[in-house]
Formats: C-alpha cells, structure tokens, sequence
C-alpha cells in the first residue's frame, strides 16, 4: 500500500496542471525549479519502495528455491532409505527394515512438506513479479518525464527572458519621444530658405539705397550742369 500511495503520489504530480501554478507564481522560474526538486525527490522515494518491493521478491524466490531443492533432497532420503529397507527386508532384518521405512515416509513428509511450500509461493512470486515488472516500467516513465520537465523548464525560461526583453524593448521605445525624420529636415528646411528669404531682403535693400545715391548723384551732376550753362548765358561766353 505504501508503494502505491508514493507512485500514485508522483503520477498526480506529473499530471498536476502546472499551467494553473505558474500562473499564481510571482517567479515562474522558481515555481519550475520547485517542481523539479519536488518530483526528484519523490522519484527517490519510488525508487527505494520499488527496490524494498524487489529484495522482498527475490528473498521468495530464494525461500522457493531452496524448498524446490529441499524436496529433491527429501526425496532422495526417501528413495534411498525405502532401498535399505528393501536390502535388510530381504537379508531377514524385518525390524531393522522398518525402521528404514519409517524413515522413508518421514523423509517423504519432508519432501511433501517443502514442495507444498514451494507451490503455495509461485503465485505470490508470479503476481511480485509482474508488480516488479510494472513497478520498473514506471520509474523509466517517470525518469523520461522527469528529463522532458527539465528540458521545458530550461525551454520556458529562455522563452520568458526573451519575452522580457522584447518587452523592455517595447517600453523603451514607447518612452521616447519618436520623431518623424523627414518632418525634422523640412522644419529646418523651411528654416533655411527663410533665413535665405531674409538675406536676400537684405540684399534688396541694399541695392534699393545704393541705386538711389546714385540717382542723386546724378541728379546733383545735372543740377550743376545747368548752373554752369546758365553763368556762360550771363557773362556771353
């Protein structure tokens, strides 16, 4: 009974729903490793319940063994004080011969006795066997399974760093202020082309004044021009 409660025990935790657990953790990867360590552990108590379940079967079938060879041996007794009895009967030794038959049916109770015993054992070695054989079949089941735990831990784990760092990434992005690259190059070219805009205002208008000096320079030459032809109407020149 207890060989099956530690089994049945491991068999709920391998059919346990671990989604649900991971779920309520706040540490998947420890809920893992916990689970690991829990199903490690009662792998080693199957496997002391299965090894004490194999050393009580091999102790019967030692015990069947020897009762298989006792009766052989009885029987052999028997064989041969029946012979002696028959030697002695024959030589006129009535008494002495009886004794010898006595013996033969003692030696064949014997043999009665332990091939009994060894018959009563076979269907308890039978069913122990078949126990052990399932019992074994288990514990590799459980081992395999054991292996493919280890290996979904180690997978869910990269997968879950990698999730974190996606998203860290993700977050990361979010917080910053993301700029369409081509709007910033026509801001600055609007900027550009007005600061051209200006300059070439400035320009403008520095030609604009220079022109007029020059227009007044020429205006004051006319302006002299007609002086001086109006003193030569004067003075007759």
């Amino acid at each position: 009974m207890t060989k099956q409660t530690i089994l049945g025990r491991v068999t709920q935790l391998a059919k346990a729903n671990v989604n649900a657990l991971l779920d309520q953790a706040e540490d998947p990867q420890k809920m893992l490793d916990q689970l690991i360590r829990d199903y490690t552990n009662n792998i080693a108590e199957a496997e002391q319940a299965v090894a004490a379940t194999i050393g009580n079967l091999r102790l019967m079938e030692q015990d069947h063994t020897e009762d298989v060879e006792a009766a052989a041996e009885w029987g052999g007794k028997a064989l041969a004080a029946s012979r002696k009895a028959d030697e002695l009967r024959g030589a006129g030794s009535a008494a002495e011969a009886d004794t010898f038959d006595n013996l033969a049916k003692v030696a064949l109770g014997r043999q009665l006795q332990s091939e009994q015993e060894a018959k009563t054992a076979e269907p308890t070695i039978a069913s122990q066997t078949e126990v052990v054989d399932k019992l074994k079949t288990g514990l590799d089941q459980m081992k395999a399974k054991l292996s493919e735990l280890k290996a979904k831990r180690d997978e869910l784990v990269a997968r879950s760093k990698s999730a974190q760092a996606q998203n860290q990434m993700m977050d990361a992005v979010k917080n910053i202020d993301v700029l369409d690259p081509t709007s910033e190059l026509s801001r600055f070219e609007d900027k550009v082309r007005r600061e051209e805009a200006k300059a070439l205002g400035k320009q403008e208008l520095a030609a604009s004044s220079l022109d007029a000096q020059f227009e007044q320079l020429d205006s004051l030459g006319d302006s002299a021009e007609i002086e001086a032809r109006l003193a030569a109407l004067k003075t007759g020149a």
